[in-house]
């Protein structure tokens, strides 16, 4: 465990506050369609603080925000937090079961979301009686706010006075909750992470420590969607933020350039294409460009080293898990090693495991990690004791990784059956529910099928009811209906029985080596059988 940084004592949306009284001329945020300065952040954050307020009465609930790549989400983010109510981030991605699921278990009474989103909603509201008020961040860039639900502007009206006596000072609840980040768990729904406002204030500071960000760093965020750590870190840090919408990573590196930048954030899904990309030996990298973060799963070492090569600056990963705020490691660097995600971030321990007896293993071994730290969450929502805390704090992570002699860290499976298609997460068990819904359906597994771009696919072994061979591409389409864009199914194949242990858990464990061991799968698409 290393020393920690110097960590403020605020409330989430004080970190906000902080920069906008350290900063206000300085660039928070900007993309396409302009920039806020960090004082001109924080006055947008207080017009949401005093909307929630207003439509509240002052008393506190659960404020659904989706995470959109938009200084709306910012704002909104940090002036629900301002408004004493409680932020439960909203992936904007997800379909109508998930959208039932999340707001449901959190009691969301108000939503900030895009029109999209708002759509799939309104198909569930029924289902949602806490569900009070619908507000659409984008309604003036969308077709509108549709049918039941309200544009923004309606919740945020004129500006106002300034709140800064209610937030930025040292807070009293630190330890209380400020945010609720949705998981995919391994054998049943999502779970609600419960994150502090310390938990969330202390990875802001170990992430901008371990990434060394300042206030003169300028951030090129080419993601999907807005990420906490990205967010809080910058704040903490006073740098500025630049979102880029186009998915093209060779575009994404010109708008760096234009930028200054000195940090970019991406995908590894998004830089193994740039890596495969012939367009690669043109692009000139930001002369101010320090370094290219990739995180969210597992970046390849050949195209860490074949991006290095060609823009000429350090290509580092990172791990971590929401339950972590979610940083723990971060690749230096100055000591970059490829296929590692390096070592613990400041303020963090990490063991590792023997996967049967719990003994702590040594350098070279693998096992299970073990995680503790300041940053671990608060508990999962509606569950009084977190299955995966030990009575001595460490979080059980369902990952299997071994440390070098310097602790770096190097992970090389996983437990958990949970896995990611483009960097989002994907249940298993929730496709299996859906498929087993259908009448042609007798049995099912899901497993994860690698795929060089996405890091991995869906991949669906169904048993058929009845007699005889089913129309699996009649299964398949009416499943992918119901699931978002990361969770279609991409392969399936027909199976006379699903391999099972004798408890009946499905032995995915042994799927993913025939998966991994048969000819190359092609992807399905649609319209076209491929089994």
């Amino acid at each position: 465990m290393s020393d920690g940084p110097s960590v403020p004592a605020l409330t989430l949306d004080g970190l906000l506050r902080r920069a906008a009284e350290r900063f206000p001329e300085r660039v928070a945020v900007r993309d396409e369609h302009g920039a806020l300065r960090y004082a001109e952040l924080d006055a947008y954050a207080d017009r949401f603080a005093r909307a929630l307020r207003r439509l509240t009465g002052g008393r506190r609930t659960a404020v659904g925000v989706a995470g959109v790549l938009d200084t709306v989400f910012a704002a909104g983010f940090y002036g629900t937090s301002r408004s004493g109510n409680r932020v439960v981030l909203v992936n904007p991605l997800v379909r109508e079961a998930a959208l039932e699921h999340i707001f449901h278990t959190a009691g969301i009474e108000i939503a900030l979301v895009p029109a999209r989103t708002a759509e799939r909603l309104q198909t569930v509201r029924g289902r949602l009686p806490d569900l009070r008020e619908v507000y659409v961040v984008d309604a003036d860039r969308a077709e509108g706010a549709p049918e039941g639900t309200r544009p923004l502007a309606e919740l945020l009206g004129p500006d106002g006075p300034s709140m800064a006596g209610l937030s930025g000072t040292a807070a009293a609840d630190s330890d209380s909750v400020a945010c609720v980040q949705f998981t995919s768990g391994t054998t049943g729904p999502p779970k609600g992470v419960q994150l502090t406002h310390r938990n969330l204030v202390t990875n802001a500071a170990q992430a901008a420590y371990a990434l060394g960000l300042d206030a003169d760093c300028v951030c090129l965020n080419h993601l999907p969607l807005y990420h906490l750590m990205h967010l809080n870190a910058a704040v903490y840090a006073g740098a500025t933020q630049v979102l880029c919408h186009d998915p093209d990573p060779v575009a994404s590196f010109a708008a760096a350039a234009d930028a200054g930048a000195t940090h970019y954030f991406g995908l590894p899904v998004r830089l193994t294409r740039l890596a495969a990309d012939q367009r690669l030996t043109a692009i000139s990298p930001a002369p101010t460009l320090r370094l290219i973060a990739s995180g969210g799963s597992a970046l390849a070492p050949a195209v860490a080293d074949r991006l290095r090569e060609q823009l000429g600056v350090p290509v580092i990963q990172g791990y971590g898990l929401a339950e972590l705020s979610p940083l723990s490691h971060n690749d230096r660097p100055e000591r970059s090693r490829p296929g590692s995600v390096g070592p613990v971030v400041p303020g963090t321990e990490c063991r590792i495991v023997d996967l049967d007896t719990g003994a702590d293993l040594g350098t070279g071994l693998p096992g299970e990690v073990l995680l503790r730290g300041p940053q671990l969450m608060a508990g999962y929502l509606g569950l009084p004791d977190a299955p995966d805390i030990d009575p001595d704090g460490w979080f059980h992570t369902g990952d299997v990784g071994y440390e070098d002699a310097d602790g770096w860290l190097f992970l090389v499976d996983r437990i958990k059956d949970v896995f990611k298609v483009d960097n989002e997460l994907v249940s298993p068990s929730e496709i299996e529910r859906i498929l087993m819904q259908d009448a042609l359906v007798a049995d099912c597994v899901v497993a994860d099928l690698p795929d060089e771009f996405s890091g991995a696919v869906v991949w669906a072994g169904i048993v058929t009811a009845g007699d005889g061979p089913a129309d699996l591409r009649l299964v398949v389409t009416r499943a992918n209906a119901r699931l978002a864009d990361h969770q279609q199914i991409r392969r399936a194949e027909q199976l006379t029985a699903v391999p099972r242990s004798p408890n009946g858990k499905a032995e995915r464990r042994r799927l993913r080596e025939w998966l991994r061991s048969s000819e190359p799968h092609q992807p399905f698409r649609t319209g076209e059988p491929s089994w």
